[in-house]
């Protein structure tokens, strides 16, 4: 699972022109915690511990929260509650035979 979705991520962003180095590293530092999710959905996130792991700023963060969901590449269900963190569900971009999933406009 986790070599097959690292690929079906580099292989969507090799395509698509909407994607910066911010989306990446905010991308790669919520697979970080799906992976000590033990590759589970949702992942309970706070926006703290996502800006510090992606060295990313808050205007950053929101963004590439904002357009990373909006292009297909995660879910995110944001928490307005002091204590408990948002929800992401990281999509499965490769389907069952290896090909990627349309997530590219």
């Amino acid at each position: 699972m986790y070599v097959t979705q690292l690929t079906g991520f580099f292989t969507a962003i090799g395509r698509d022109d909407r994607i910066t180095s911010m989306h990446i590293s905010v991308y790669m530092a919520l697979f970080q915690f799906w992976n000590l999710n033990s590759f589970r959905n949702p992942v309970y996130i706070t926006r703290r511990e996502v800006m510090q792991t992606a060295k990313v700023q808050r205007n950053s963060y929101h963004k590439c929260m904002k357009d990373l969901h909006a292009f297909g590449y995660i879910q995110y269900i944001p928490s307005f509650h002091p204590i408990l963190g948002s929800q992401v569900y990281l999509h499965n971009l490769l389907t069952t035979n290896n090909t990627l999933c349309n997530i590219i406009s």
